[in-house]
């Protein structure tokens, strides 16, 4: 066998020098690069991502911040939209429980002013019922004795006599004034004149 010479190199195999002389080096220079950058401020994922998105092979791999971007923007929208409806639903069945409220209220009206009609058509007859029976009773103090109507008069309630008094003619209620006491009659005359004025 023959001995190799010692001036003679050993051999690298190729590959192993390829990754100490060229790759290991190289990773390690963009790491510093990576770093010194990023602690300077600049952006290099977001560098990287944008321009990785012009390379064909990588654009089909990365997903640009974008569309996750639009894509939660879309979510938070539709979200938004949802509670919106939810919330005009509420508000329209609100409308619609008041307004049948508003119809009841105006059924409520309608009764109450359909009573007040006939609450007020009963008081006027009741009205005109009493207006006939005090001419009738005046009409019949009319026939009497003077002297007898005073009396009557005299022990009725008074403003009922100054309703008799009034629906007498005046002729008639001189007479029976001037049978009457003259005291009461003063009173009779001060209550008749008040109520005519």
């Amino acid at each position: 066998m023959t001995e190799k010479p010692k001036n003679e190199k050993k051999k690298m195999n190729p590959v192993l020098w390829f990754l100490f002389a060229i790759v290991i080096p190289a990773a390690a220079a963009v790491v510093l690069v990576v770093v010194i950058l990023t602690v300077s401020g600049v952006d290099v994922a977001g560098w990287a991502k944008e321009k990785g998105s012009s390379v064909p092979v990588l654009s089909a791999v990365m997903t640009p911040d974008e569309d996750e971007s639009e894509q939660r923007t879309e979510e938070r929208m539709q979200e938004a939209i949802t509670s919106k409806d939810e919330e005009i639903a509420g508000l329209n069945q609100q409308v619609a429980d008041l307004e049948s409220t508003i119809d009841e209220m105006e059924r409520e009206i309608v009764r109450l002013e359909n009573e007040q009609t006939s609450a007020d058509e009963e008081a006027e007859d009741d009205e005109t019922s009493g207006n006939e029976s005090i001419a009738a009773i005046a009409s019949s103090f009319q026939d009497m004795d003077n002297e007898q109507a005073a009396q009557i008069l005299q022990n009725m309630e008074q403003d009922l006599a100054v309703s008799v008094l009034e629906d007498l003619p005046d002729d008639a209620r001189g007479e029976i004034f001037e049978a009457m006491e003259p005291d009461y009659a003063a009173t009779l005359t001060q209550m008749f004149v008040n109520q005519t004025q």
